[in-house]
């Protein structure tokens, strides 16, 4: 067995360090010297962080780093490692030490039983003050609501993938992947690990609490990746809200044929700023899935590889 684990990072000088200390003492009783591979995604990183990983490819010969050339997101990140992974099963996670180590075991555990998608379910999230933990439960239950797949509560990217789902993965060509919907999408038979997340080992979140980086994905790739009902849903709406503002319509014009005036247009007001709300936020809508066209048309590569250590 060759296990792959794929790592995508920025700017993590700190905790590089003890990561690779923590993922060696679990991967080599559990795989062996040169039975598996530690796949770096590094997305552009301006601190030591190459020259760390680069000191540790030399020294001991289980780290492999791909370097973006510019800054493309964690997902595009994971996306690259996993078409570059070579282990009959990946394993990919972020850096930062929340997800631990020490559960890729079980997960391995998981696999050999028949599992070809194995997700890592946080049952609790150390050091998150209670409006980030409400607003993280409202996403997911939007995307859940909206989703054509399964969009597993607090699964996030620290999942185990057989090496057939990685394939089917990584044929995928889209522009914003969205790997925690693609992990649902395969099929295959899956698993589910429950833990507790942990604090950072060290350092600061490069994903600030509904800072840019965070909205843009959920609007641009979650929201809009597997689901047409935010689309159908708007398009209903604005019937039923035309239909609603022509029936009022009607009985003004009733009224006003049998000698009731209205009280100063209030009515019809409210009706223009009903309709004209309704059409703004169908706009808005169509908008986002506009832009998520314009993506995919381009044909653009989703990532460039500026340079390769340790392959």
């Amino acid at each position: 067995m060759l296990l792959s684990v794929v790592l995508s990072f920025y700017n993590e000088e700190e905790v590089l360090p003890e990561l690779i200390r923590r993922l060696r003492a679990v991967l080599r009783p559990l795989c062996g010297e040169g039975g598996y591979e530690l796949l770096f995604v590094d997305d552009d990183s301006t601190d030591r962080s190459s020259a760390i990983l680069a000191a540790e490819a030399g020294a001991g010969g289980d780290v492999k780093v791909i370097s973006m050339a510019r800054n493309v997101g964690p997902s595009v990140c994971a996306l690259a490692g996993i078409r570059h992974a070579r282990g009959d099963a990946v394993v990919y996670m972020d850096s930062d030490l929340q997800d631990p180590p020490e559960l890729i075991p079980r997960m391995v555990e998981a696999w050999s039983a028949g599992a070809d998608v194995v997700h890592t379910v946080r049952t609790s999230r150390r050091g998150e003050n209670l409006p980030r933990r409400l607003v993280t439960r409202l996403g997911y239950a939007v995307l859940r609501a909206v989703s054509s797949v399964e969009i597993i509560p607090e699964a996030g990217d620290f999942k185990l993938l057989s090496r057939r789902a990685a394939d089917e993965i990584s044929r995928t060509d889209e522009r914003r992947p969205f790997p925690r919907g693609l992990s649902t999408w395969v099929g295959f038979p899956q698993a589910r690990i429950p833990y507790e997340r942990e604090l950072r080992a060290s350092g600061r979140s490069k994903c600030p609490f509904l800072g840019k980086r965070v909205v843009d994905y959920f609007l641009d790739t979650a929201l809009v990746a597997f689901s047409d009902r935010p689309l159908k849903a708007s398009l209903f709406l604005g019937f039923a809200v035309s239909a609603a503002g022509l029936l009022l319509l009607l009985a003004a014009a009733a009224g006003m044929a049998a000698g009731r005036p209205l009280p100063d247009g209030s009515a019809l007001l409210s009706v223009v700023v009903l309709l004209g709300g309704i059409q703004l936020f169908a706009i808005g809508l169509l908008g986002l899935y506009v832009n998520a066209v314009h993506a995919e048309v381009r044909r653009r590569p989703p990532y460039v590889i500026r340079d390769r250590i340790g392959f």
